[in-house]
């Protein structure tokens, strides 16, 4: 009986560290660092949450943007002065695995400013890239 139980128990144990924990709070974090980014006045590192390569795709109201390098800039010209950035908040509404690779994040995004708030909604997919979650298609209105 207790070599059954010490092989249950073993069996339970080496299975409990194979287990992978859900991205989910990883994803939240990634959004929780580019708020932070952000309303710090750091475009550079509120990237840090996107893939850095030429296929990433980001649609906002100009239309398609394509790559990371032309996104930054965007992201730069539009926002060139603290008073433009304001400040930014992010409600998740959604954070969907669509496969082990993939996460599906939908929510809304929010700009205090003085000169007036603007926001919307955004949704994003998330790709798993050489061990880190990165935001590969973004379509922000």
């Amino acid at each position: 009986m207790s070599k059954t139980l010490l092989s249950l128990l073993f069996l339970t144990m080496a299975a409990s560290g194979f287990a992978q924990p859900t991205p989910e709070p990883v994803i939240r974090q990634i959004m929780a660092d580019q708020a932070a980014a952000w309303n710090h006045g750091n475009i550079d590192d509120f990237m840090k949450g996107y893939w850095n390569d030429d296929s990433l795709v980001f649609v906002g109201q100009a239309g398609l943007t394509y790559g990371y390098s032309q996104t930054l800039a965007n992201y730069k010209k539009h926002y060139d002065s603290p008073e433009k950035m304001g400040k930014l908040f992010f409600t998740l509404l959604s954070v969907k695995e669509l496969s082990p690779e993939y996460y599906f994040v939908v929510g809304k995004w929010l700009i205090k400013r003085k000169d007036g708030d603007i926001g919307g909604i955004y949704s994003l997919l998330f790709r798993k890239i050489k061990g880190r979650w990165q935001i590969v298609v973004d379509h922000t209105s």
